[in-house]
């Protein structure tokens, strides 16, 4: 049985994410800061306060010496939406970057052998197309720029991990439809799911990720750095 951890898992893609993987027979670790009965049905609760390192450390603590093929790190935060410059609060600013860029990387290094373990080893992460350079646009200062910070750090964790041969990448969901993205978005959850795990699935030890192309759209076609 393949498995596999998201973060982010009680709500919005990370709860659909949980819930495809569920549908095909896998063990699905649903990682949320408050466990409830929203989690995806036959998903295995995890606790992780995302804004804790205690937490996310505990982390290889809870789930050391289990193989996890996936590690999808989804959960983020965009809390300067439609807000202009001046609004924006330094504290907002900086906990985007703590949640969207620091806390990923701190998971993936603390489930790095668990990864190592499994027959995929792979590791995601919920990126924007927002945090692209070449197709930048205006606004949203500390969403964009955690999410181009996040983009960097994923790609220096990637090199450090060659030598375990463990595949990571980025992928923008699409604008979807969901608390986050709001009801104007251009897709649904489904989509956007379906998407990117036929993006996400083929990814193996023998099929990296080829970042020098870009990062990953939810349709599998290229975003430019």
């Amino acid at each position: 049985m393949p498995t596999i951890l998201i973060t982010g898992a009680n709500r919005g893609i990370g709860l659909a994410l949980a819930r495809s993987y569920r549908r095909d027979g896998w063990r699905v670790f649903a990682a949320s800061r408050n466990p409830d009965a929203s989690l995806a049905e036959g998903a295995e609760a995890v606790t992780l306060d995302l804004s804790s390192p205690e937490s996310i450390k505990a982390l290889t603590l809870t789930l050391a010496g289990i193989p996890i093929d996936i590690v999808w790190n989804n959960a983020g935060v965009y809390l300067d939406k439609n807000q202009a410059l001046e609004q924006v609060d330094n504290r907002d600013w900086l906990r985007s970057f703590e949640i969207n860029c620091i806390a990923p990387i701190r998971i993936a290094e603390a489930l790095v052998e668990n990864v190592s373990l499994s027959e995929r080893k792979v590791m995601a992460f919920t990126t924007s197309k927002m945090a692209s350079l070449t197709v930048n646009g205006a606004g949203a200062y500390a969403y964009r720029s955690s999410k181009t910070a996040l983009n960097m750090a994923v790609r220096c964790f990637a090199k450090d991990q060659e030598a375990k041969k463990i595949s990571c990448l980025l992928l923008h969901p699409g604008h979807v439809r969901t608390d986050m993205g709001g009801p104007e978005g251009d897709i649904d959850i489904a989509t956007s799911v379906a998407g990117m795990r036929k993006v996400v699935d083929q990814m193996s030890p023998a099929y990296p990720a080829e970042m020098n192309k870009g990062y990953f759209d939810y349709d599998g076609s290229r975003i430019p750095w």
